[in-house]
Parts: structure tokens; C-alpha cells; sequence
């Protein structure tokens, strides 16, 4: 939480870091990586490291076996032997050689097959792991576009280098203990040329990490541009926008610009991956030059007698396999660093708290309410921003009261109705219920008690059933609660039409789906907010979508169905707001007006205006 200069607090969401090297930050995520792997799968994890150790080995016993065949054929030929006794000589060796190659091969695939068991169980906590970090987190954040940003950019290729880290790791670790075995035969015939092997791959290392910054930074940045892509596609291939792009004629202009997003990237892309290939050749030709030095050192040597040829045989499958694993090892390192960069996005994203402050002994919320809700002195504003969305207001609503709220688009009405349910708290002022500010009341207890329909209610593409119990989970299996609620908030006629009742998929996603109309949506919706077995009901435009006779029908019965509850509306219907107790009327974010329909007609102020207005559209 950072503080402006007028004292609003607001989220801060981290930007990309330029492009640099930062080896501890990249290599801090390899153990952490490492624990995603053990809660995976304890048993595989184990089995995976024992059999890198084992194959570890397999190389240099190869390489040694290979100079122990050469050596066994040259002893044979100076000694004269027969075809027979020379076979039953080498013969051991060979078969010992036979039992290598089919482990490695075992130990090849068996590494392959536990990769596998854990890479679909950590692509699944992973998931998890993003979306219940992001259930933690406050509205503030959702509502903030660099938020969508760092959720882009851990969700970037972190599916795909969670497992290239785990596999680089092991495969590294085996090198490194191949290269080990390895150096105890090397430093036996040339410390320096061992050394030159080495120090001569380190440049080569250095130009990819370097790159790898660069390349991390590129997609960090285009993270707003990915998401603009990922957003074209949704709009081009889903069925709510489908009836608007085809009427005005907008599929070729959307996937032209989506053409265009991708190929910018991708010539972005080719640049870099071009001075990288560029460079990594360049540096990568004085690692072979050194091999072959070597090489033309141990020819040599082999030609003045100083070693046999069983020798020459085991120094140049070393010497290859051991600048091989060196290569292998500083590639590993590169490729760990990357992933190490890209991880750092997750890790960053899934460190992110929430911003509303939960009291440390929470309390109950009462049942029932006794005193009702009182707003004192209340002002807000949404972070980041300097304009207020609500100034100064002060009001009591009573247990069992109506309450309408009227103004115009922007007015603070749907920030009032944050407020009330805590997706936000005050910037100013209090809230209280029964007294006691929202604040010390358990936040999840609060919520269970406000039944709520926003305008821009979900349309969830499930079973009729689930849409209306989604409102008191808890109660999803409980069908006469579910029929009730239905038939309060009138979805209990559009549900007799369905196909298979309760039973009906809704929406066109998935097999069998049924689409509904806007008004039937809201009648679900409604069926929805009437589940909630709560003492404060919240509606915001509860009845737009519906017809005239619908809506009649319901307000009609409107203090019946909100008996005994704290009914808070929203609408632009007067004929609606008319039934409330009391009205309240916003206007940019502060309390203007507050009475019944009749006062306020009285006042001669806004609300008679508007009333009067919209009167006369009917007459």
C-alpha cells in the first residue's frame, strides 16, 4: 500500500525491472520450485532424484569400459591368442558395457515418465495456487489494469518453465556429477587444457543470461499488448459479442488488428533470438576451437607412446563428453536463469496481500439486526484517483426499512452499495451496524448476511439449479429453498419452459446449453439475491431487463418478498422507487435530498424534477 500526496492510501502494482543480470533473484526460485515439486508428489521426487544420481555415474563408467575393451583387443593381438580365447577375454568388458547402455536407457526413460507424473499435478497448484491468490486479494485490485498486467506476466510460460526449471535441475545435477567423474581423469593428464575447456564456455554462458534478461524484460512489457490480444480473441470467438460483430461488421477489423499485435511481436521477438544466435555462435566456435586442441594434444600424445591407445580411446570420449557436459552445464545454467526470471512474476504475484485491514478478533454479526445501518460522515474514493465517488454522507437506515437510492450514472449509488457490502471500506468516516463499525465484524460472516443483484450480475453458464443456489452455496443441494427462491424473484416461470427444469444447462458454452433473454437472466439473477438468507438486501437495477407487467407484478409484491429484511434499491424507475420508505438522492457523490416519495415531491428539488420528467414520458 503506497500513499499519495493528499494521504489516500491505493494498491501499487511493481512494474517490469529493466533488462539486467540478477543471478541471486533468478537462482532464489529454484528452491521454491523445488517444493512445488515435493508437495506434487513426495514418492516421485525422491525416485527422481535417485535415479539422476544413479545415471550420473553411467558416462564415465562407459568411457572407462571403452578404454578397458580397447586396451583388452591390443593385449590380445601382441599376445597371439586365438579368435576364441581373445573373445572370452574382452567378453566381460562388453557385456559390462551392454548392462550400462540398458541402464542409461532405464534410467533415460524412467526420469521421463516421473517428469510427467509431476508436471500435470504442478500445473494444477499452480492454477490453483493463481486463483486463490486472487479470491484473497480486494476489489481494489480488479478494478486496477496494472493488476491484469502481473496476472498476464505470472501466468506467462509459468506452466511450461516451473517444469523446464525442474528438468534442467536434475539434468544438471547429473551433469555436474558426470563432469566430477570426468575432472579426476582429466586433471590426471592435463590440469591446463581441463582448465581451458572450462573458462573457454564462460563467455558463452554470459551471452545468454544476458539475452535471457532481455528477452524476459520484452514480454514483461508486452504484457498490456497480450492481454489486448487475448481480449480481440475473446471478443471474435465467444456468443456474447458474436450478434454485434457480425451486425456492424467487425471481424476482419478486430482480427486485422490482432494480425497486427501478433506480427509486431514477432518480429520483435526474431530480432533478439537473431543477436542471440548471432553472438552464442561467435562465443560457441571458441569452446570448439579448445576441443580440438585438446584433441590434436592427446593425437599427439598417443604418437610419441607416451599413453596406449586404450588411453587415447578413454581421453577422447572424455575429453568430448566431458566439453559436452561442460556445454551442457553452463546451457542449464542459462536456461535455469531464465526460467528463474520468468518464475519471479509468479512468485511476485502470489506475494501480493490484501489491502483491507480484517480486525484480529473479528466479531459475530448480530441476528437479527437491532439498530440498523448507519453511514456517519462517510467520504471515498477509489485509489489511485483524486476525485471524490462519495463525499460526507450521513444517514440511518432502520432494521426492516426500504431504502431507494436516486441519481444519475456516477453519481456513488453502486459505490454506496461497495461500501455497504465491504468490497471497500470508507476513506473517511464509518459504517456501523448495530453501532459497531463493519470493520470488527467477521468479513465472510457480514457477507453471508447481504443478499445482493448488481446490474452487471454473472451469467453463469451452469444448471438452472446452480444459478439460483450459487446465492447460499451452502444450501445448493437444498431444492424446495431453491424453488423458493425462484419463485420470488419470478424464475420460476422460466425454469417451467426449460427443457429439463432445474436440470437445464444455461448459456450456449457447453453441450446441451439453453440461452435465455436479457429479462429472463435478470429473473434468475433475482432468484439468485432471494437465496441468500441474509437480514440486508441489496438490488441494483434489479428489474431493467424486465417487461413492464413483470416488474409490476414483483414490486408489486415487494414488501412481502423483503419482509422483515433491510431492502436497499437502486433504480431509474420512479414508479419502483416510489414504494421505498425513504429515498435518498446523490448527486456527484454527496446526499442532496432524503425522505419519502411525497416529501421530496414537496421539496421541489432533483427528485421532483426527475419524477416529473419521466412522468411525463408516460402521459
Amino acid at each position: 500500500m503506497s500513499v499519495d500526496g493528499d494521504g489516500v492510501g491505493h494498491v501499487t502494482i511493481a512494474g517490469p525491472a529493466q533488462p539486467r543480470l540478477d543471478i541471486r533473484a533468478a537462482f532464489s526460485t529454484i528452491p521454491k520450485v523445488f517444493r512445488l515439486a515435493w508437495q506434487a508428489h513426495r514418492v516421485a521426487s525422491i525416485a527422481l532424484v535417485l535415479i539422476t544420481l544413479l545415471a550420473a555415474a553411467v558416462p564415465a563408467a562407459q568411457a572407462w569400459v571403452a578404454k578397458m575393451i580397447v586396451d583388452s583387443v591390443v593385449q590380445v593381438l601382441n599376445a597371439g591368442l586365438t579368435a576364441r580365447q581373445g573373445l572370452n577375454w574382452v567378453l566381460p568388458y562388453l557385456l559390462f558395457e551392454l548392462v550400462l547402455i540398458t541402464l542409461g536407457a532405464l534410467f533415460a526413460e524412467g526420469r521421463m515418465l516421473l517428469q510427467r507424473m509431476l508436471s500435470g499435478i504442478i500445473r494444477f497448484q499452480l492454477n490453483t495456487a493463481i486463483m486463490d491468490k486472487s479470491l484473497a486479494l480486494d476489489l481494489q485490485y480488479f478494478e486496477n489494469a496494472a493488476f491484469y498486467d502481473q496476472l498476464q506476466n505470472a501466468r506467462n510460460e509459468t506452466e511450461f518453465r516451473v517444469m523446464t526449471m525442474i528438468e534442467t535441475c536434475f539434468t544438471m545435477i547429473q551433469n555436474l556429477i558426470t563432469f566430477a567423474s570426468f575432472l579426476v581423469i582429466l586433471l590426471a593428464f592435463s590440469p591446463l587444457i581441463t582448465l581451458l575447456l572450462v573458462v573457454a564456455t564462460i563467455p558463452s554462458l554470459i551471452v545468454q543470461m544476458r539475452y535471457s534478461d532481455m528477452f524476459v524484460f520484452m514480454l514483461t512489457m508486452r504484457a498490456p499488448e497480450h492481454r489486448r490480444m487475448n481480449y480481440l480473441e475473446h471478443l471474435l470467438t465467444v456468443d456474447n459479442s458474436a450478434k454485434e460483430v457480425k451486425l456492424f461488421g467487425l471481424g476482419q477489423p478486430l482480427l486485422q488488428r490482432y494480425q497486427k499485435l501478433f506480427w509486431k511481436f514477432h518480429r520483435q521477438e526474431m530480432e533478439l533470438m537473431e543477436r542471440r544466435s548471432v553472438m552464442s555462435l561467435f562465443w560457441g566456435m571458441l569452446t570448439t576451437l579448445s576441443y580440438y586442441g585438446a584433441y590434436v594434444w592427446i593425437v599427439w600424445r598417443t604418437i610419441n607412446g607416451s599413453i596406449t591407445l586404450g588411453d587415447l580411446t578413454l581421453y577422447l570420449v572424455v575429453f568430448r563428453q566431458a566439453q559436452t557436459t561442460v556445454l551442457a552445464i553452463f546451457s542449464n545454467t542459462g536456461e535455469l536463469y531464465e526460467s528463474g526470471r520468468f518464475m519471479e512474476n509468479l512468485f511476485s504475484f502470489l506475494r501480493l496481500k490484501p489491502q483491507m485491514a480484517s480486525a484480529a478478533d473479528p466479531l459475530p454479526v448480530p441476528r437479527p439486526i437491532r439498530q440498523g445501518i448507519e453511514f456517519r460522515n462517510v467520504s471515498f474514493r477509489y485509489p489511485g484517483r483524486k476525485q471524490w465517488a462519495l463525499r460526507d454522507v450521513s444517514l440511518h437506515i432502520a432494521p426492516g426499512e426500504k431504502l431507494a437510492l436516486v441519481g444519475a450514472n456516477g453519481a456513488g449509488k453502486t459505490t454506496f452499495v461497495k461500501l455497504l457490502t465491504r468490497l471497500y471500506d470508507p476513506t473517511e468516516g464509518e459504517i456501523l451496524l448495530d453501532g459497531v463499525d463493519l470493520r470488527e465484524y467477521d468479513l465472510d460472516d457480514l457477507r453471508q448476511r447481504i443478499g445482493v443483484i448488481f446490474q452487471d450480475f454473472v451469467r453463469y453458464h451452469a444448471t438452472a439449479r446452480e444459478n439460483i443456489g450459487f446465492g447460499q452455496i451452502d444450501a445448493l443441494d437444498d431444492d424446495r429453498r431453491i424453488a423458493d427462491a425462484a419463485q420470488r424473484g419470478g424464475a420460476d416461470e422460466v425454469i417451467a419452459t426449460l427443457p429439463r427444469g432445474y436440470d437445464t444447462m444455461l448459456g450456449a458454452w457447453f453441450e446441451m446449453g439453453h440461452e435465455l433473454s436479457g429479462g429472463q437472466w435478470q429473473k434468475i439473477a433475482l432468484g439468485r439475491a432471494f437465496m441468500r438468507d441474509g437480514e440486508v438486501l441489496v438490488l441494483d437495477e434489479p428489474t431493467s431487463a424486465l417487461d413492464a407487467e413483470r416488474e409490476y407484478d414483483i414490486f408489486q409484491r415487494f414488501r412481502a418478498l423483503t419482509k422483515g429484511k433491510i431492502a436497499l434499491l437502486i433504480s431509474h424507475r420512479f414508479s419502483t422507487v416510489r414504494m421505498a420508505d425513504h429515498i435518498c438522492v446523490l448527486e456527484g457523490g454527496r446526499l442532496t435530498e432524503y425522505g419519502t416519495h411525497e416529501e421530496l415531491l414537496l421539496l421541489g428539488g432533483t427528485y421532483d424534477r426527475l419524477f416529473n420528467l419521466q412522468a411525463a414520458g408516460y402521459r
